[in-house]
């Protein structure tokens, strides 16, 4: 299979590594910057080494036109401006994998809205999301996910095409469901963060509880199921998300606390203050999401929203 990986950041790096263990031909494509032309001169980052047999290039329409699939792996804020070039370019038969999570901020749209919008083939849109680090791959450690899409021949296809004993996929039935709980499950772990970095750490176990109760409120009223909250997608990404110290938004969050920035790419900042609009607009009570994006936009202390949160009337359970 011709597979081509669009983005050679941390995680598009290792798809296309990934993908090439498997014994496909694959091109991986990054944009003539600072970070593509280190990889190109060393044959890999921190994570991976590239077989000779992966072509890196540069070229965008080269790119595109070797792949039967095409794997997009870039910042879910900048989709859609990179998908205006791509889309610009021959799709026809292409199949299209979105593996980014996140909710566009300006517009409150899942990205395969974005992906739609931008003007690829309904039948030809996948997403694939789930848990696992690239630092746990690259020794071997196994992990499950999942593939989503509208069309189930097409989910059901594209998980054939990537399984193996390094990742089992399951086949996802709720592409709403799938994307919402996979972007917000990112805004859970800059609150795992924050209680990291506070000693509250005895708190992750309510978090995990109260926030998928939450998210699977949004996923519901967004038009899925709220059984997704409880998959793969979320609840099943909380020990990568919530626990491990390879994750960018739990780090932002513990960093916040102490009074630090970032300097990496963390997806729930952008997304806290997309769903916090989004569930807004539907009238579905967030209170943990509302917390973090009013962290965010306010600047508010950390203990300031803990303490906000447990001052809130008491509620039944269910």
């Amino acid at each position: 299979m011709k597979i081509t990986v669009l983005g050679c950041g941390r995680w598009g790096s290792f798809l296309a590594w990934y993908a090439n263990s498997l014994g496909h031909k694959v091109v991986s494509y990054g944009p003539d910057d600072e970070l593509y032309r280190k990889l190109k001169a060393s044959g890999g980052n921190e994570y991976i080494r590239f077989d000779d047999k992966i072509e890196l290039t540069c070229d965008l329409e080269r790119a595109v036109s070797h792949a039967e699939i095409v794997i997009i792996s870039i910042s879910s804020q900048g989709l859609r401006g990179f998908l205006q070039k791509v889309c610009a370019l021959d799709l026809s038969g292409k199949k299209i994998v979105l593996c980014m999570k996140g909710i566009e901020e300006s517009t409150g749209k899942r990205l395969s809205e974005v992906a739609l919008e931008s003007g690829v083939n309904k039948r030809n849109i996948a997403v694939w999301v789930g848990p696992g680090h690239i630092q746990e791959f690259v020794k071997n450690v196994p992990n499950c996910m999942v593939i989503d899409s509208y069309n189930p021949s097409l989910t059901r296809s594209l998980a054939d095409v990537f399984k193996s004993s390094l990742i089992r996929f399951y086949y996802g039935n709720d592409i709403i469901g799938t994307e919402v709980g996979a972007a917000a499950k990112n805004i859970m772990g800059i609150v795992a963060g924050m209680l990291d970095g506070m000693n509250y750490s005895s708190l992750k176990g309510p978090l995990m509880a109260r926030g998928a109760r939450e998210v699977a409120r949004l996923i519901k009223a967004m038009g899925g199921s709220e059984m997704s909250a409880y998959g793969l997608c979320h609840l099943g990404d909380y020990e990568t998300t919530l626990f491990s110290l390879h994750s960018h938004n739990r780090m932002w969050g513990e960093m916040y606390v102490r009074g630090e920035k970032f300097g990496k790419l963390a997806e729930g900042v952008a997304t806290a203050r997309a769903v916090a609009k989004k569930s807004a607009a539907l009238g579905v009570e967030m209170p943990i999401t509302d917390a973090v994006n009013q962290m965010i936009t306010d600047n508010l202390s950390p203990s300031e929203v803990i303490t906000r949160l447990f001052e809130r009337d008491v509620k039944s359970e269910f």
